[in-house]
């Protein structure tokens, strides 16, 4: 395959106190969240100035793929698109096709199945090519990626650092938490659903291996449904009091479903976690995400040769490879599509 470019796709975050507002309506347009929620929100991102690191974290990753593609002798122009906030995916594509852009390769920041960590950024890609119009450039998303060596080795070693100077620890895994009835149809439905929480649970095996831990924990953070819709369980907060009933004095979190410190991994982790941790006199460390690992850079240009040359997947799992999609189509019929959606 011949491609053009690269553009990177992800979920955006405000750089200033005025942009807060409007980017939580965005995110949430059509959900129907009651205003007093969002105000309860906005505080997490005022605390720090209401600029979320997402966008500049994005930013830095672009740069450090842009010299690992040159390092490998790959010549591709990479763009930078949001799904909720500036830059809009729809303006880049517009962007893209007024440089001459034919076709584009899409790395979204997500290494996971499941309607928002997959399917969502096909939806993206469907509305910025209906925006852009029949000219728009063909857009081919590249697949998962929570079992490449590039993802997994740099959680582990971040692990490692995390740890040093404990004695002893409970590795603890987080990612974010979802509704039940969304993993439950997370996936092709010839796989059985579940395929988010089942590949959360693959990569802290994963991770865990790699450090040589025989025990450890998968838990959740970031829920902001109603508490009447059962989501993932158990939250990071609440596991944190069962650690400390049960003795454990430290604890290392690893955020495996997050490829970089954005506001949920600070906000989450960092301050609410960390806080409750120090209040029961528990020690905490977080491992750092792999975003700014050079080895993560060099995992997108793999997944990049693997279009343009052919090139074998990497992969440290038996599972199938999904999420490689073109112009916004979906891995299967229904496939992670959310529960009201489905025919009844």
């Amino acid at each position: 395959m011949s491609v053009d470019a690269l553009l990177l796709l992800s979920f955006g975050g405000p750089e200033g106190e005025g942009d807060v507002r409007p980017f939580l309506e965005n995110v949430t347009r059509g959900r129907g969240v009651p205003p007093e929620r969002l105000d309860e929100v906005a505080q997490h991102y005022l605390h720090f100035g209401g600029v979320s690191p997402i966008n500049q974290l994005n930013r830095d990753l672009i740069e450090a793929v842009r010299a690992a593609l040159a390092a490998a002798g790959v010549d591709l122009p990479v763009y930078f698109g949001n799904r909720n906030w500036h830059p809009m995916i729809e303006d880049t594509v517009g962007k893209m096709l007024a440089d001459g852009v034919r076709r584009a390769l899409v790395f979204p920041t997500s290494a996971y199945g499941g309607y928002s960590a997959c399917r969502q950024y096909d939806e993206d890609i469907l509305r910025a090519r209906a925006a852009v119009g029949p000219s728009a450039p063909e857009l081919v998303k590249i697949r998962q990626f929570f079992d490449h060596p590039g993802f997994v080795l740099p959680f582990a070693d971040a692990v490692r650092a995390a740890a040093a100077g404990l004695d002893d620890y409970r590795l603890v895994f987080t990612a974010h938490s979802i509704p039940n009835s969304f993993d439950a149809t997370a996936g092709p439905a010839a796989l059985g659903g579940h395929l988010y929480s089942k590949q959360i649970a693959e990569a802290a095996r994963l991770v865990a291996a790699e450090v040589g831990a025989s025990e450890y924990d998968v838990v959740w953070q970031s829920r902001s449904g109603p508490p009447q819709v059962p989501w993932l369980e158990p939250d990071i907060v609440d596991h944190v009091d069962a650690l400390h009933a049960k003795g454990v004095g430290n604890i290392v979190v690893c955020p495996v479903g997050f490829v970089s410190d954005h506001l949920e991994v600070v906000w989450d982790l960092d301050t609410e976690a960390r806080e409750r941790a120090e209040e029961h006199g528990m020690g905490f460390a977080r491992a750092a995400t792999p975003g700014p690992d050079p080895r993560f850079a060099e995992m997108v240009v793999e997944l990049i040769r693997e279009h343009l040359g052919g090139a074998e997947p990497r992969k440290l799992s038996d599972f199938a490879n999904l999420g490689c999609t073109a112009n916004g189509e979906f891995c299967a019929v229904a496939c992670c599509e959310p529960p009201a959606r489905r025919p009844r």
